[in-house]
């Protein structure tokens, strides 16, 4: 049974995806928070498997909440809580932001009801809910401009503080074969195509994906595709100045 936390300032919105999920007979709501503090609170406390995460809630906002929780699991936790960001925009820098912090991915909220159980099932077996088009757009909008969540904006936060630098330093370390492993799973492959692509064993696919997990510091997939782009591995076009 996966055990999905709703955290959403609409009592409307949160008994609706209460109702959604309870009806999929492997998902059931443990919890569900009116803000980004009892967010948190909940999910150290009940240790859901996936938190739905408003972005835009009172006290603490979803971003912050998002930070709070991934931070206090540390490296490589297990069991692990995944962040799924729910947005009323498709475009959204805090979107962005929620995915360099750790977000497993992010679904709008007028997705229909398949797709959102389908994504909490997605996002809980370490897959990255994202479309390689629209992540394309939000690094293109914001992937240059510094990141105001921290004082270093070309690192990412961790629990013993930064962890991640941008730029091309953090590929220093992989092999051709992780390089390439790497640029499949920003295009959006799933470990079956990269298989059949690289002519390797699923297996073999399954270990780079773990390699490369642990050298570039990421939590799953979604920070793998957002440090291909941040580290010029994979050309964007910068917006005009």
């Amino acid at each position: 049974m996966i055990r999905v936390l709703v955290a959403d300032d609409q009592a409307l919105v949160r008994g609706g995806f209460r109702v959604l999920v309870d009806s999929a007979p492997d998902l059931e709501v443990i919890g569900e928070a009116v803000d980004g503090a009892q967010a948190v609170e909940l999910a150290l406390r009940l240790r859901p498997d996936v938190v739905l995460m408003d972005i835009r809630m009172p006290v603490m906002d979803g971003l912050e909440a998002t930070r709070r929780i991934l931070a206090d699991q540390g490296p490589s936790p297990e069991p692990m809580i995944r962040i799924l960001v729910l947005t009323t925009f498709d475009l959204d820098e805090y979107v962005y932001r929620a995915l360099k912090l750790g977000a497993s991915g992010f679904l709008l909220k007028d997705t229909r009801p398949v797709e959102l159980l389908d994504g909490i099932r997605r996002v809980h077996a370490g897959d990255a809910l994202l479309s390689p088009t629209v992540l394309r757009q939000l690094i293109e909008k914001f992937v240059d401009r510094p990141d105001p969540t921290g004082p270093n904006p070309a690192a990412v936060t961790g629990p013993s503080g930064p962890t991640r630098p941008t730029g091309l330093a953090p590929l220093a370390g992989l092999t051709e074969r992780e390089r390439e492993v790497l640029v499949l799973i920003a295009q959006g492959r799933s470990n079956a195509e990269i298989s059949a692509q690289l002519y390797v064993t699923p297996a073999t696919v399954k270990t780079h994906v773990s390699r490369l997990l642990m050298k570039l510091g990421a939590r799953d997939r979604a920070q793998l595709i957002v440090l291909s782009y941040e580290s010029g591995l994979i050309p964007h076009h910068r917006p005009p100045t």
